[in-house]
This record gives structure tokens, C-alpha cells and sequence, in this order.
């Protein structure tokens, strides 16, 4: 149960998040899910729903309580954190609009996280996924191969996310190498990327091939019956070819935008170049990628190096 003052509060607080911040939809959906399963929470462990003031002074153990339940349900660290996070962003709204200090809320802190490596495949099995013939043994129209190496040569080639290759219009189609796709990333954060010659023929074969009218403002890649191509379907794709290729299950389609970044900065890339070219909006985020390079390079000595070899 929640108080309608409360209720209303918070769709304001959705509201200005997707709208001042630029949150992603699903984001937005899962902090509403987050900060309503807290507030339920409470109106049972206080014994009523909490009000603004209620809300703002909660003593950390409350919050704390709340934590420890989703936990003994199966939440894992990143789910906390998340849940955390936006209960944490909804009571400070409400500390500004009411004056009262919000301490307690302040006080608790989420699961230390370990934030794993990304994996990337290598340059040769990411150069063979784009390869429409690698599934030419399948039963499905040439026309839908080429689509989905058009689609899995921009995560590789130009390091998108596959919501952002799939977000492209008609009218933007990358057919030309050399001149950058603008995308709009995470947080409406707006990147020119640079498109290069394997990537616009991918696209460009797949123009030639697709069998359905193309509006200029309508979604470049489509579905075998004409509508908006769904992610699960190049999910779908590339657990084929990830079949075909022996490689592991971690070889997914956003491994790809790791790949891109990897093999760049394998192969002396500007850490801040890649930064941009990835959209991420800190350092921080990309400084990951030299922990990668830095296991394969170290692979790479103990692998080659006479007094590295194991005897």
C-alpha cells in the first residue's frame, strides 16, 4: 500500500528523471518497480504506508531490513545496488521538497560489487561473425543472413550497442565509409563514430537484399515479416554462429563492443578515442579494457617467453 501523496510524488520523480536526466526507459521502469517494492515493503514493516517526512528520516536499519529481505529472495549484488540506488535518488528528491535531512537513507551502503572483465572474442572469430556464408547451410532467406552480418558488423566495426545499431533510421543507413553515424547512446549522449569500409558494404549489401519497403524515418534493420527487427532475433543469430564457431557462451552480441574496444586498444588506440567512440560518460568506464589487454598480453609472454614455459 502506498499513500497517494507518496504515489504522486513518485511519478513526478519518473517523470523528471526521464526527462531532466535522460534515463533509458527501462531504467525508468525498473527504478518505479524498485522504489514501489520498497514502499510496499515498509507500509508493512512499519505498520502503515510512510508519508514525505516518514520517508526522508527512515533510520538506515529499515532500509537496511529491506535490503536483506530481496536478498533472502535471491537478489544478487547488482540488483541490490540498483534497488538501492533508486530508492537513494527518490527519498533525496524528497529531502529537497520537504527541508527535512535525509541521514539515515545517506548512511546505508550497498554490496561492494566486483566488477568482472569483459570478454571479448578474437579478431579472427569476430571477423568470421559477420560473414553472412558462415550459415549458409541454413534454411532461412539470404537476404535475412545478410541483415543480421550487416547488424553484427556495426557492434564489431563501430562498437554499438545493439539497441543503437537497431535504433538507426533509413535515412542514416552507414553506406559510406569515412563519414561518421551519429548515434544516440546512454543518457541521449549524442557520439559521431566513424564507419569503415567492411562496415558500410555490410550495410550496403543488406539495402540491396531486403526485400521491404524502406521509409526514411522508419527503423533500418527488419524482421523477416517487415516490422522493427527484434534483439532477441540477433541474439538468436549469434548463438548460432557461436555454435558454428565453438566459441564460449560469454560470446554474445554486445561481447562484440567489448571486442572493438579490446582489439583498438591492442593495437595502440587512445584510451580517450576510445571513450568517445564507445559514448561512455567517464574515464573510468573504459579504463577497463587496459586490464583486459593487459591478460592477453601477459597470456601472450607466458605463452612465447623460454623462461616463462612451464616445465
Amino acid at each position: 500500500m502506498i499513500a497517494p501523496e507518496i504515489d504522486a510524488a513518485l511519478r513526478a520523480h519518473l517523470m523528471a528523471l526521464a526527462t531532466e536526466r535522460r534515463y533509458a526507459p527501462n531504467t525508468i521502469e525498473a527504478y518505479g518497480r524498485d522504489i514501489r517494492q520498497c514502499l510496499t515493503f515498509l507500509a508493512e514493516h512499519l505498520g502503515g504506508p510512510p508519508d514525505a517526512a516518514a520517508l526522508v528520516a527512515l533510520p538506515a536499519r529499515d532500509l537496511r531490513a529491506f535490503l536483506a529481505a530481496r536478498r533472502a529472495d535471491g537478489a544478487v549484488d547488482a540488483t541490490l545496488s540498483r534497488k538501492l540506488a533508486a530508492v537513494r535518488g527518490f527519498v533525496r528528491r524528497l529531502s529537497r521538497e520537504t527541508g527535512i535531512e535525509m541521514a539515515g537513507v545517506a548512511a546505508v551502503r550497498g554490496p561492494r560489487r566486483k566488477r568482472d572483465l569483459p570478454r571479448p572474442v578474437s579478431p579472427a572469430a569476430a571477423i568470421a561473425l559477420t560473414d553472412p556464408d558462415l550459415r549458409a547451410d541454413e534454411d532461412r532467406p539470404t537476404w535475412v543472413l545478410v541483415r543480421d552480418a550487416a547488424v553484427l558488423a556495426l557492434l564489431y566495426g563501430a562498437g554499438l550497442r545493439i539497441s543503437e545499431a537497431l535504433g538507426i533510421a533509413r535515412r542514416d543507413a552507414p553506406v559510406q565509409a569515412g563519414v561518421p553515424l551519429r548515434v544516440a547512446g546512454k543518457g541521449g549522449r549524442v557520439r559521431a563514430v566513424p564507419i569503415i569500409p567492411a562496415v558500410a558494404e555490410a550495410v550496403g549489401a543488406y539495402l540491396s537484399a531486403c526485400p521491404h519497403p524502406l521509409a526514411p524515418d522508419a527503423p533500418l534493420f527488419r524482421g523477416e515479416k517487415g516490422g522493427p527487427l527484434n534483439p532477441r532475433i540477433v541474439q538468436g543469430a549469434m548463438a548460432r554462429l557461436r555454435g558454428a564457431l565453438g566459441l564460449p557462451d560469454t560470446a554474445t552480441p554486445h561481447a562484440l563492443r567489448h571486442s572493438f574496444a579490446t582489439h583498438l586498444l591492442g593495437r595502440g588506440g587512445d584510451l580517450r578515442a576510445i571513450q568517445e567512440l564507445l559514448g561512455h560518460a567517464s574515464l573510468s568506464t573504459t579504463q577497463i579494457y587496459t586490464r583486459v589487454d593487459a591478460g592477453s598480453l601477459l597470456a601472450a609472454v607466458e605463452a612465447a617467453h623460454p623462461r616463462a614455459r612451464r616445465r
